[in-house]
């Protein structure tokens, strides 16, 4: 069976900028972690993607064990598309509605 394919959206491209930066202001080599962590979720969703549990319609969810966030993302196929990489503590009215 060959390997799922992984698409970043540009918005969540963004969330993930936006994030690096925000936690290498508060702490150095923090903003290192959050991608490494990242970089973790993204090889197990790779691996596995139907464990995470779908939320809304066809998206599914995983949720970061140290960092507040959660990744938001869709099988199609053989790749993974992530839509967002959400923080947790924003207001949920500024969540994203898929």
């Amino acid at each position: 069976m060959p390997g799922f394919k992984l698409v970043i959206k540009e918005e969540a491209k963004s969330d993930i900028n936006e994030a690096y930066r925000w936690y290498e202001s508060k702490q150095k080599h923090l903003g290192e972690r959050f991608i490494d962590m990242l970089d973790n979720y993204f090889n197990r969703i790779i691996s596995a993607p139907k464990s995470f549990p779908k939320k809304y319609k066809e998206m599914r969810q995983a949720t970061l064990n140290v960092f507040p966030y959660i990744i938001l993302f869709e099988i199609e196929k053989e790749t993974i598309i992530v839509f967002a990489v959400f923080n947790t503590h924003k207001d949920s009215k500024n969540w994203p509605n898929y």
